[in-house]
């Protein structure tokens, strides 16, 4: 995997975290880190456009940031756990590494 690729990954799991805060910020300091989350989850994903193609790019964040929510609500707030809700947040994990196994980085001069 390549520093794309994880920067990638660190921008959507920032973005896990911002649209929890928008949620759940009560105070001052949760507030100012839901708003350097969003700014790094940006700043991220638009590094990542640099060295992959912006369609695959946009799916994996928003993949990795619906996932990330589903579960982080679930585990961190009580949001209810059922069979469908978890069959869909793998289904979607299925696809977001599906893109990533059929993205050909090459093409843009990336090294994996």
């Amino acid at each position: 995997m390549n520093r794309s690729w994880l920067l990638l990954l660190a921008a959507g799991v920032c973005e896990v975290g911002w649209v929890s805060g928008l949620k759940h910020a009560s105070n001052l300091g949760e507030w100012a880190l839901t708003v350097v989350g969003i700014v790094l989850s940006f700043a991220g994903l638009l590094r990542a456009t640099r060295d992959l193609p912006v369609g695959t790019v946009y799916a994996v964040f928003t993949g990795i940031g619906a996932a990330g929510a589903v579960l982080a609500e679930s585990l961190f707030f009580g949001a209810e756990w059922n069979a469908v809700k978890l069959l869909l947040v793998a289904v979607l994990i299925v696809g977001i590494g599906g893109l990533k196994m059929t993205t050909d980085v090459k093409a843009k001069g990336v090294s994996e």
